[in-house]
């Protein structure tokens, strides 16, 4: 694929281009929603993208494959995407910065973006990310629906530990920003926890915040109280990292 044969967007593709006008080229972040790998939660796709979107943003939703779908399809329908991306071959205009590719996923959404963090070296990796309550680890308390739709109900221990992106972490995993709430009674709390100590012993920059309250799969959480400050936090620490104009 090259420059010059740029495609336009697939039907599981939903592209909103950063508010206002640009001087130079703006980030794309690629949203990917949770739902267990069994579906696409809806407050945790387009919704987030308009809200990156205000903040300056490209954001690229993507529906990625889910089950009867089992591992490593989502992965490379992912990997697909933000390489094309990174080439061009994905058509999203002139005001991408395609040296600026990062990726916000929740719960499920959350483990597929950690994925394209700790990938191989390749254009398919991703520049920075943010993990809202993601499900990281499939040998330690692991969310069993996830686990389920990604390998079956009979999966071998070495597979489990091949998705348990805590133990994938290396030096050249991105800078990356994760929250979670101490009561989640879904995805437990360990596994941002973890996820942030295998960056902590790589020297990867991150920032985690754990809230008391709030359960899961929470989106934006507006009007949630204390929660609700997760989107600000983050917003700030993107603006530190150079992402905001």
């Amino acid at each position: 694929m090259t420059d010059t044969a740029a495609a336009p967007l697939a039907d599981d593709l939903d592209f909103r281009a950063a508010d206002g006008p640009a001087a130079t080229p703006r980030p794309l972040m690629l949203v990917l929603p949770g739902g267990g790998y069994v579906a696409h939660a809806d407050h945790e796709g387009r919704v987030i993208a308009d809200w990156l979107a205000g903040l300056g943003v490209n954001a690229l939703t993507l529906r990625y494959p889910v089950a009867p779908a089992r591992h490593p399809d989502a992965l490379l329908r992912a990997q697909e995407v933000v390489a094309a991306a990174r080439t061009g071959t994905l058509d999203l205009g002139e005001n991408v910065d395609r040296s600026r590719i990062g990726v916000i996923g929740f719960s499920a959404g959350g483990h597929l973006a950690a994925q394209l963090s700790t990938a191989a070296q390749s254009a398919a990796r991703v520049d920075l990310a943010v993990l809202a309550y993601p499900v990281v680890s499939m040998v330690h308390e692991p969310h069993a629906g996830s686990l389920e739709s990604l390998l079956g109900p009979a999966s071998a221990p070495h597979a489990r530990r091949e998705l348990s992106q805590e133990l994938r972490v290396d030096r050249f995993t991105p800078p990356t920003f994760l929250w979670h709430t101490g009561e989640d009674d879904a995805v437990p709390v360990s596994h941002s926890l973890r996820y942030a100590s295998a960056l902590a012993e790589h020297d990867v920059p991150f920032e985690l915040h754990v809230f008391e309250g709030g359960g899961h799969g929470r989106g934006l959480a507006r009007g949630e109280g204390p929660l609700e400050q997760w989107a600000p936090l983050c917003a700030l620490w993107l603006g530190q990292r150079g992402w905001l104009g």
